[in-house]
This record gives C-alpha cells, structure tokens and sequence, in this order.
C-alpha cells in the first residue's frame, strides 16, 4: 500500500522560506504564483469537461516552494530548481520535490492529455510561474522578454531553448483556457 503524500501545510512553507532565508521579493513572487494557481486548480476543479481532480493543497504548496532555492542559487551556478527538489525531498516533501523541479521545464509534455482536460498539479504550478514577473500577472510575452534578458545571458543557444520552452507553454495555456471559465487576460483579476 502506498503511503499518503506528505504535503507542507501553509505554515510549513513559510517556516521553510525563513529557513531557505528567501529574500522578500522571491517570496512575494511565490504567493502571487500560489494565487493564481489556485485560481487555476479551482477553474479546472468547477469545469464539467476537465478529466483529472488536482491536490489544491499540493497546487498551493507547490507554487509556494517552487523557488525555494532560489535564494541560495542566487550566487552560484546552481540549478534553482533541482535544488529545490532536493530540499523538498530532504523534507520528506517527494510530490512537491517533482512539482519544484518541473517548475521551469516540464519533463512531460502531453497535448493529447491536455485536448482531454487532464493537467497536474506540476503543469498549474508551471504555467502559474510562466504569468508572474516579480510579483505581478502578465502575458507570456512579457515574461519571455524577461527570462530571456534576465537569463538569456545573449547566448543564442539559450535563447533558442527558452523560446522552445515557451512555445510548449503558450500551447498548454491554449489548453487551459478551453477548460476555465475565465480569459487568460483575466488571470488574478478573481
């Protein structure tokens, strides 16, 4: 029998913000992100045609800790979120662990899945993540301009590999959306 998911409760990831010392910007991005992937999980939740229930509380937590490591990353080279992951996990955290790996890049990416109105947990906090510069919504255009500025460091090959990323993301958001009962523009607005 496999053993229930341990989930952080909302005071579990702020203690593990103040303990991971996340700097109050990051953190503010992070319950901008948590916002509206709640938004997003309960849409999916209320929507007749989408196929798969979602873990709020997973979607929550998720989003609060996608960028734990964030801070600790900041100067050196490490990936944000494979260490993220590994904190999670070091917290007896395994589903968020995936959830803040994946933050960035998916490592399943299934529009078949997504035209039936199936999305996870992982694909929310994704595509939340994708909506918010510091801590305010915007289009996706907005925040590729961003990355690719912010972490393009001008080399081609990553440009085109972020791009390649956001291209899945504006495909997701198009499946999404199918499943809402709300515009993408009207995103945080509820």
């Amino acid at each position: 029998m496999d053993r229930p998911a341990q989930i952080p409760s909302l005071a579990e990831c702020i203690s593990l913000m103040e303990q991971y010392a996340m700097l109050d910007n990051i953190r503010h991005h992070s319950l901008v992100v948590a916002r509206l992937a709640a938004q997003i999980q309960q849409g999916l939740s209320d929507s007749p045609q989408a196929t798969s229930p979602t873990n709020r509380q997973l979607v929550i937590s998720g989003a609060l800790l996608h960028d734990i490591a964030k801070t600790p990353c900041l100067n050196s080279n490490c990936d944000h979120a494979k260490e993220g992951g590994k904190i999670c996990r070091q917290h007896g955290y395994s589903e968020i662990a995936t959830i803040v790996e994946q933050h960035v890049l998916l490592w399943e990416y299934e529009p078949s899945r997504y035209a039936e109105g199936c999305f996870t947990e992982r694909e929310i906090v994704y595509y939340a993540d994708k909506r918010v510069r510091h801590h305010s919504v915007v289009g996706l255009d907005k925040r590729l301009d961003y990355i690719l500025e912010h972490y393009g460091r001008g080399n081609p090959v990553l440009h085109r590999l972020i791009r390649k990323n956001f291209k899945k993301c504006v495909i997701l958001e198009e499946y999404l959306f199918r499943f809402l009962p709300f515009a993408p523009n009207e995103l945080g607005r509820y």
